[in-house]
């Protein structure tokens, strides 16, 4: 697989788990849904005021990060819409550093429950298993072992950030980031 390919199959690999909904789309509604899953993962309450946090920050990333990259009057991301226009980081680091970083430290503002800057392992497995139902702490630990790239048993904030920042627009096949959602499947 090109480096080129890799970057597209991450991608296209993403977008299939931030259209919550599955029908080809991602839209405000697959943020709420995103937001509630994660909540629910982390063991939040529907309803609960932690539950609206979370889901508000899904929202705030449809509105800051998506929305106004759309054409006046669309709603929605089509999946070949959603790849082209995150590939396109991939030549301009300041972009992805910015864009990508933004909705790294959304997320990590979610993913840091005890707010020590870090994530710990059992963070990183409850918020990733909002996103990926089916992850397995053994898998989660595996991916948490290529991301905390200093060895020390959490993610700081620099790595958390790097790391999605990687996954979305890193075309190295080595990279640390290419971990994010578990085991590389999408590069064989």
């Amino acid at each position: 697989m090109t480096a080129s390919d890799l970057l597209t199959a991450k991608i296209g690999h993403g977008f299939d788990y931030l259209d919550a909904d599955g029908d080809g789309l991602l839209t405000e509604h697959d943020h709420v849904v995103c937001g509630q899953q994660v909540a629910a993962s982390m063991g939040h309450a529907p309803g609960s005021d932690a539950e609206r946090r979370i889901i508000d920050a899904y929202l705030a990333i449809w509105r800051d990060l998506h929305l106004p990259h759309l054409p006046e009057g669309t709603t929605s991301i089509t999946k070949e819409q959603f790849v082209a226009s995150t590939r396109s980081l991939a030549s301009d680091a300041a972009a992805a550093a910015a864009t990508v970083g933004a909705l790294a430290e959304a997320f990590l503002a979610i993913a840091d429950t005890d707010e020590d800057g870090t994530v710990s392992p059992a963070e990183f497995l409850a918020f990733q298993r909002g996103h990926f139902p089916g992850l397995t702490q053994a898998e989660a630990d595996e991916a948490f072992a290529h991301l905390d790239t200093d060895g020390d048993g959490a993610l700081s904030t620099a790595e958390f950030v790097s790391a999605i920042v990687e996954f979305w627009s890193s075309s190295d096949p080595d990279a640390p980031g290419n971990w994010w959602m578990g085991r590389p499947a999408y590069s064989a």
